[in-house]
């Protein structure tokens, strides 16, 4: 039986993980699992705390691991506390050495993918065997990449063997972001279902039903989702991020927004976008001004 699926026994610690309720995550009583779940579940638990902040604790906690599902975890955390010329070499290692390993394809995926190696990240999760991580992980490079086409791809594949499940939910609905239209409404109502039931709200579902509403133009709405999600979390960076977006469309001043994610998070995408935008501009300034003494 796949545990992951709706009879499997990591089902609700999987959906935990997805959903972004990382602390139920670590706190999931894994006592009364089978001897091969084991194993699977711990590296959700250690992908969890790299998920909070605690990268240095997850990498200390699979120091000189032979496993490599734990060594996967590894290069994971180490990537998240900057060291990522040793992320990269121990994800490379292990797709070359254990390719057919699942927790190897994803994690070993994502920090190849971080690393701006897409087409690296690509083969690796390409030998999966029916896993939805790697699915999921598949359609994020896809969108970031902007093959929107191929996204759909993977995403139209999974549907046929994995139907309803959550992760499919979740890379359809990415997906609908992208190609807009009636695609906002029903990316929405997955975000909208997840986020406001007490049993799967997260900082993680209340930013993506924030995100959705923005699209749909539902700005007051969009404010009551981060608000909820910055009561829970107040220095969630993508919670900031959004509420910053959220500041520039409505017309307020977005200036205490961007000090707050520079201190949440300095190398935030957005910020450097900005810094580089800004750069950009006053180049072009300069130009003008040249021609205008002139």
């Amino acid at each position: 039986m796949d545990p992951y699926s709706a009879e499997g026994e990591l089902i609700n610690i999987h959906n935990h993980f997805h959903q972004g309720q990382y602390q139920e995550v670590i706190t999931f009583d894994t006592s009364t699992l089978s001897p091969e779940n084991a194993l699977p579940a711990r590296v959700l638990q250690l992908r969890a705390r790299v998920a909070l902040g605690e990268a240095a604790e997850a990498l200390a906690d699979v120091k000189g691991a032979a496993e490599p599902e734990l060594q996967a975890v590894g290069a994971l955390a180490q990537f998240a506390l900057g060291k990522v010329d040793a992320a990269v070499a121990a994800a490379e290692r292990l797709a070359a050495e254990s390719a057919e390993n699942t927790t190897v394809q994803v994690l070993g995926g994502t920090v190849l993918q971080a690393a701006g190696k897409s087409e690296e990240a690509l083969a690796l999760l390409g030998q999966h065997q029916g896993s939805l991580d790697a699915v999921a992980l598949i359609v994020q490079i896809h969108l970031n990449n902007n093959r929107n086409d191929l996204a759909v791809k993977e995403v139209a594949a999974a549907r046929r063997w994995a139907q309803d499940s959550l992760l499919v939910n979740l890379a359809e609905s990415w997906v609908g972001l992208r190609l807009g239209g009636e695609k906002y409404q029903q990316a929405f109502y997955v975000f909208e279902e997840l986020a406001q039931a007490p049993a799967t709200s997260s900082v993680r579902t209340l930013v993506s039903q924030a995100v959705a509403e923005l699209h749909l133009g539902r700005t007051e709405e969009a404010q009551a989702a981060l608000d909820q999600a910055l009561t829970k979390e107040p220095e969630h960076a993508e919670a900031i991020a959004n509420l910053l977006v959220l500041s520039v469309i409505t017309g307020k001043s977005a200036e205490e927004a961007i000090s707050s994610l520079q201190k949440a998070n300095a190398e935030h995408p957005l910020l450097v976008d900005l810094a580089e935008k800004s750069e950009l501009f006053d180049k072009a300034a300069t130009k003008y001004k040249a021609k205008a003494a002139a």
